[in-house]
């Protein structure tokens, strides 16, 4: 006979809450039932842990029906339900390994029909005689389950759970036992009940929980394709939120560039020739697969070389779906990317946008999962979302390029128009110009050429007078003469320079001797100077110099700049001739410099006093501008160099105004010489 147990003990806490509900096996079958059934709803109402109500119903019934185990089961009819077992051991066989780390109730229950009894105890007494008829029989079995008595609970007309009483040695169930179990099945199938409601709660919280979560993650990725992030960041983004959201231990974004861009998806099921890159990369960090891994960011494989992937366009599209590699009899060659041998679950989504393949969505896991439909609707959908996000930012850069392009056809429109203004606008201002020098030159060579000739006519008319005195008509004479001398000297000089500018004729030349040349026009011209309060100073080198010239443009030269000088020199000051020999480069060079004071010439003014029939603004000396013109062409003539300075003169409001004349000195001048700035 077995040894009785009138206490659980398993528990300090155990024993606490089971000194509430004292239950004895009474004579009288009736109060048992109901003293059991009773102290049964008292668990169930008092519960507020459903797993903990099962184990207490468990340790009640063990101690009731005085067997070594005790064990309840729930039973759901929906795929996919896990069950919950509550087990109960008697305190002797506590030195043994607790039940459910050594053989699983739900097969023992899977392998004896008991659901199948219709609410009917099944009993038996010695396991070994259906060994034969198990899948797991006692042999294999860590426990020497010998006897079972067992029976399904019904609730709302359908099986939920099961109750199982064992003995370890072989045991005769007698008829009350089986009446007693019986008739608390009600009990427990309310109890089981509650548990099934609570999973069912739980479960569904579980199911909205998820819901909500790929709701906010599919917000979320909306939001991301509406912000300002580049592409890359945004990919990046998208697969880290999508693989930590699925819990994978792996997640890629895959782009794919073709080399025919117009590639579609065709019922042939080509494989494109392609390259396929790494745009997005998220790693959980598990130390089995972390140092097999290396950072994919980047890295690219040819499409050729990845059967894995070929299977989408070999499948129109379709996902490829593998719970484990190491399962499948095809011999796949994958890129060594994957890891394909550490990271054996695959789930491969195409990123297809209007029948062509953009890349793919990748997600891998170390352990065998099977993919369920909403994780699959949800890729589908992340898929999607990063796809249009692709065709946006492509459309972009597109866009963008286009834009630029034209902004910088546009900008460069614009500086040309810029440009046509500003040259429109400097020629206006040069035929304004002109037109100024025109009407100055007309004004001026009106007033040079009818002056003249208007004093002559009067000179004829006054000649023709009867009764002419002999003295008045020599001065009308004499006044005629220097009237022609003027008109033939003005023409002469607009001859001049169209024969310097026109031919270029060899210099004639001959040697003088400056020093003397220089004196001779320096006296003649003092009795000039004299009439306006002018002196002229000369400084010649003590040693006479000597130069090859031409004498007649020689002269004209030194004449003009001396005459210059007089019209443009402030009363009571002096003119200053200067000549000396530089030799400058290996070049001989005889310096003559013609200095006044007067009005000071501008910089403007400088860039154009040589040109003809130009004067200087506010030079109201009657004159025909050429007098400097006729300078420069002589000088260039006799391949030399004129050029003019002004110095302000401190305190004053005169300036320094010298001509500089810079002739070869050599005998050879075949070579015409560089003109001065």
């Amino acid at each position: 006979m077995k040894k009785r147990l009138s206490l659980p003990l398993q528990s300090p806490d155990d024993l606490e809450r089971l000194q509430s509900y004292p239950v004895k096996l009474m004579q009288h079958q009736e109060e048992a039932v109901h003293q059991l059934a009773q102290t049964i709803n008292h668990i169930i109402a008092d519960s507020s842990i459903t797993a903990l109500m099962l184990e207490e119903i468990a340790q009640l019934l063990g101690v009731t029906f005085k067997v070594d185990c005790c064990c309840l089961v729930t039973v759901t009819s929906e795929d996919g339900g896990e069950a919950t077992v509550a087990n109960w051991c008697s305190p002797e066989y506590l030195g043994m390994p607790h039940p459910s780390e050594m053989f699983s109730i739900e097969q023992l229950m899977m392998d004896l029909p008991v659901v199948q009894c219709a609410a009917e105890p099944l009993t038996i007494e010695d396991i070994s005689t259906i060994q034969n008829s198990l899948v797991v029989g006692c042999q294999y079995l860590p426990l020497p389950i010998k006897a079972v008595l067992a029976i399904p609970t019904r609730f709302g007309g359908k099986n939920n759970g099961v109750v199982c009483l064992i003995h370890f040695q072989p045991y005769d169930w007698n008829e009350s036992e089986k009446r007693l179990l019986k008739q608390v099945e009600p009990s427990c199938a309310i109890a089981f009940s509650q548990v099934l409601q609570a999973q069912l709660i739980a479960t569904q919280n579980q199911s909205l929980q998820k819901t909500n979560h790929h709701q906010s993650l599919i917000k979320q990725l909306t939001i991301l394709s509406r912000t300002n992030l580049e592409l890359n960041q945004m990919l990046q983004l998208a697969i880290a939120s999508t693989a930590e959201s699925l819990q994978v231990d792996r997640g890629l974004l895959i782009l794919l560039k073709y080399t025919d861009p117009l590639f579609r998806i065709q019922s042939k099921k080509q494989i494109p020739k392609a390259k396929a890159t790494v745009a997005g990369e998220w790693n959980r960090g598990i130390p089995s697969t972390q140092t097999h891994q290396q950072d994919a960011l980047n890295q690219s494989f040819l499409l050729a070389d990845c059967g894995l992937c070929q299977r989408v366009f070999i499948d129109s599209g379709k996902p490829v779906l593998i719970n484990d590699y190491t399962e499948i009899q095809e011999n796949w060659t994958v890129a060594p990317l994957f890891a394909i041998e550490f990271l054996p679950t695959v789930l491969l989504m195409p990123l297809e946008n209007q029948g062509k393949i953009l890349g793919f969505l990748v997600l891998q896991q170390a352990v065998p999962r099977n993919w369920q439909l909403a994780e699959l609707n949800l890729v589908e959908m992340v898929c999607a979302q990063v796809s249009n996000a692709i065709i946006q930012s492509q459309t972009l850069r597109q866009v963008q390029t286009v834009v630029d392009e034209r902004t910088a056809k546009l900008k460069s429109s614009l500086e040309l128009q810029a440009k046509l203004h500003e040259r429109t606008r400097q020629y206006v201002e040069q035929l304004r110009e002109l037109n100024e020098l025109k009407d100055e030159f007309l004004s001026n060579m009106s007033d040079r050429l009818r002056y003249p000739l208007t004093n002559m006519l009067m000179s004829i008319k006054n000649l023709r007078l009867p009764g002419i005195a002999p003295e008045r008509q020599a001065r009308y004479l004499d006044i005629l003469e220097q009237e022609c001398t003027k008109e033939i000297n003005l023409i002469n000089d607009l001859l001049t320079l169209q024969k310097l500018e026109s031919e270029q004729e060899a210099p004639q030349l001959e040697t003088i001797n400056l020093n003397s040349k220089i004196q001779e026009l320096g006296i003649a011209f003092e009795k000039r100077l004299v009439n306006k309060g002018l002196s002229i100073a000369v400084d010649l080198p003590t040693e006479s110099l000597t130069l090859q010239t031409e004498l007649e443009s020689f002269d004209r030269i030194l004449q003009e700049l001396l005459n210059n000088a007089y019209t443009y020199s402030e009363h009571d000051s002096a003119v200053h001739l200067q000549a000396f020999h530089r030799v400058e480069e290996q070049v001989d060079q005889v310096i003559i410099k013609v200095t006044n004071i007067g009005r000071a010439i501008s910089e403007e003014e400088a860039t154009y006093i040589f040109d003809k029939f130009r004067r200087g603004k506010g030079r109201w000396h009657p004159g025909t501008g050429l007098g400097l013109a006729l300078v420069k062409s002589l000088v260039q003539h006799l391949h030399g160099a004129i050029a003019v300075e002004s110095t302000q003169i401190s305190d004053s409001p005169l300036s320094e105004v010298c001509f500089t004349l810079t002739l070869p000195q050599f005998s050879d001048v075949s070579k015409p010489y560089a003109e001065s700035d």
